[in-house]
């Protein structure tokens, strides 16, 4: 994951800015709900709240998923093929 340095200094939050940073990046690249994200921390040590969460993802989720788009690979007009399946039917039988 990568955290962006644009990001302001995060005064007055409780959790660093690392933590906050990967709750809102889980909830926005894995497409997960407040509550798995939650248990996801959970199972990390990080003993934070659904609310918490939702509030991070409303508050620093636009530049999040912007940039998880932006990442992302362009479609393309050319697609390969990468095996396939040909079925021969004998009909002179």
């Amino acid at each position: 994951m990568n955290i962006p340095t644009i990001m302001p200094r995060l005064k007055g939050f409780r959790f660093p800015r690392e933590i906050i940073a990967y709750a809102v990046w889980a909830y926005h690249r894995f497409a997960l709900s407040t509550a798995d994200v939650e248990d996801l921390l959970a199972a990390r040590g990080v003993i934070v709240s659904r609310e918490a969460v939702r509030q991070w993802v409303n508050r620093f989720g636009r530049h999040f998923a912007d940039c998880i788009r932006r990442d992302r690979p362009l479609p393309n007009d050319k697609w390969h093929m990468d095996e396939g399946y040909c079925q021969v039917v004998d009909l002179s039988m």
